[in-house]
């Protein structure tokens, strides 16, 4: 496993993390708790030691799985959690006031649920789970975090953007007060490149890529008659003709599959680590068989120059989360 420096934390992640929405269950169908540690374990045992989970997945089951785990390994594990918007709105509005939110005492009491949920003294980087630069100048947020700081329960202040809104946090990186940003990067969604990843190489912000399967698109393995279980945030995702919509993408890139990369997962995770400005990407992992694949690609191998550029005629704006 390859480590790279997380902005100007002082932290060095692995730059392949482990992405615990799934193993929460509720939206993903599917999960089982007795695989979901077996892969958490794995993953430590090949030498991750960066897991993203959040209050909400699960409703704090994800947070239980991961502090179970963290407790019972010698290795330091650093741990990012997420605060969820009070208002539950995925992504935020623009419009919206900081107090429907995050207001400052939600702040407190969401960061102790989370602290008992994994077990720990402290939050090694505490994010809010959407963003809205609106909110850059309020004092409401930022003296919550001030505080949980001053109190040691967290250690580091991030943000995971909303979703295909990498230029939505341009304001809040240049206050300093921001250690991290979380993005949505893949070889679809190219745009955090343009502005986001220039300005946080400069300014020494850390950067985690989320989605970089495209929430299953980059897998190799959806087609046109895949189905998903009921209750399945994957049902909406690709609903309509989507799924062929996907396919007909992932034919393209079948065509680039070599010696640089042999499948589409090596390639879209290829891909994103590619990038100098990225600190470590979480793919969702559930299984042993895909923790292992997945941390066989932290091996120092870059994608060439002329393989990026071919890749950017890859480039796909549309919101499925819509």
């Amino acid at each position: 496993m390859k480590y790279r420096s997380l902005g100007s934390t002082g932290i060095n992640v692995s730059e392949v993390g482990y992405g615990a929405w799934g193993i929460g269950g509720a939206l993903w169908q599917g999960s089982k708790d007795d695989e979901s540690l077996r892969a958490l374990h794995t993953a430590i045992d090949l030498g991750m030691n960066f897991i993203d989970t959040a209050l909400v997945y699960g409703d704090g089951h994800s947070e239980q799985l991961v502090g179970k785990v963290v407790k019972e390994r010698k290795e330091r594990v650093y741990v990012a959690t997420k605060v969820p918007p009070k208002n539950r709105r995925w992504p935020a509005r623009r419009g919206t006031i900081v107090q429907e939110a995050f207001p400052h005492d939600y702040i407190l009491q969401c960061t102790d649920t989370s602290l008992r949920n994994l077990g720990m003294d402290a939050i090694d980087i505490l994010q809010f789970h959407v963003w809205n630069d609106e909110w850059t100048d309020e004092s409401e947020w930022s003296d919550a975090i001030g505080k949980l700081k001053e109190q040691g329960k967290i250690r580091h202040f991030g943000v995971s953007i909303n979703d295909h809104q990498p230029e939505n946090a341009l304001l809040l990186a240049a206050t300093g007060k921001v250690d991290t940003i979380q993005v949505i990067h893949n070889i679809f969604d190219q745009t955090p490149e343009e502005k986001l990843y220039p300005y946080c190489l400069e300014k020494k912000i850390g950067i985690i890529v989320r989605v970089p399967l495209d929430e299953g698109g980059l897998t190799g393995t959806i087609t046109a008659d895949t189905q998903f279980p009921a209750g399945d945030f994957r049902a909406r995702y690709f609903r309509d003709d989507r799924k062929q919509q996907i396919v007909d993408r992932v034919a393209k890139l079948n065509n680039l599959l070599g010696k640089e990369a042999e499948t589409i997962p090596e390639l879209a995770l290829r891909y994103t680590l590619s990038h100098p400005a990225v600190s470590t990407v979480i793919p969702g992992m559930r299984s042993v068989k895909n923790v292992q694949l997945n941390c066989k690609l932290s091996d120092g191998r870059l994608l060439s120059e002329k393989m990026m550029l071919e890749l950017k005629n890859h480039r796909w704006d549309r919101n499925f989360y819509r």
